[in-house]
């Protein structure tokens, strides 16, 4: 019968060995597992497109006539034969005019700033079954396509990277892109601040009847 230091010190020794492999196998300023990134995972990943000149758009190229096909092939079940959408799913077509209205339409044609913003949302999320399935060029005829149901590009219009940053969207310019409100409206202080040990509680919301009631176990809850 072996003894339970007998079984321990090989299994520790293992346990050892090992340990010291991995951290010699580490890169700098890693945690000892795991491999760096190829330039092809990264590039993986790497797919987004910017909105106001196109930063990001791959080769390639579509058409209007294209994208009516991909359309009713991929598209049309759930957005409608002409984008006025299906159930539940979102119009992409219509809506112009109404954004200020008691129930406004926010489509591609009136509210979307830009139109790479387009191709980038269906590259990376359409279909909603299966997204990635488009190739680049199917994905510009969609854009297309779909711009051109919303008459903002004629028919005979082809989208690709350089075509697609030019197109002027209705709603482009009542965009706010910097933020006016400070982040708080408290004065900054740097120096000779206010002690924490000076700072006294003046007022609290309790028994004010400010927390709305709920159906839950906070009402039996008795105050403190």
């Amino acid at each position: 019968m072996y003894s339970s230091r007998k079984i321990c010190l090989p299994v520790a020794a293992i346990l050892l060995a090992a340990a010291g492999s991995l951290a010699g196998a580490a890169e700098p300023g890693s945690f000892g597992y795991g491999s760096v990134a190829t330039p092809a995972q990264i590039a993986g990943w790497d797919i987004d497109v910017r909105g106001e000149d196109g930063t990001g758009l791959p080769p390639g190229k579509g058409t209007v006539d294209r994208g009516a096909e991909v359309y009713a092939e991929q598209c049309a079940a759930c957005h409608g034969t002409f984008g006025e959408g299906e159930g539940r799913f979102p119009k992409l077509v219509g809506g112009v005019g109404s954004l200020r209205d008691e129930r406004p339409e926010p489509t591609v044609g009136s509210y979307w700033p830009f139109a790479p913003t387009l191709w980038d949302y269906i590259n990376r999320a359409m279909p909603m079954p299966a997204p990635h399935t488009l190739s680049a060029d199917d994905v510009y005829a969609l854009t297309a396509y779909i711009l051109s149901l919303n008459d903002l590009v004629p028919y005979e219009f082809v989208a690709d990277r350089n075509s697609l940053p030019k197109v002027k969207m209705r709603n482009r310019d009542n965009f706010i892109w910097t933020d006016p409100r400070p982040d708080t409206m408290a004065k900054p202080c740097m120096n000779d601040c206010v002690n924490a040990a000076d700072v006294r509680i003046s007022s609290t919301a309790e028994g004010r009847n400010l927390t709305p009631r709920t159906t839950g176990p906070l009402d039996t809850m008795q105050q403190k």
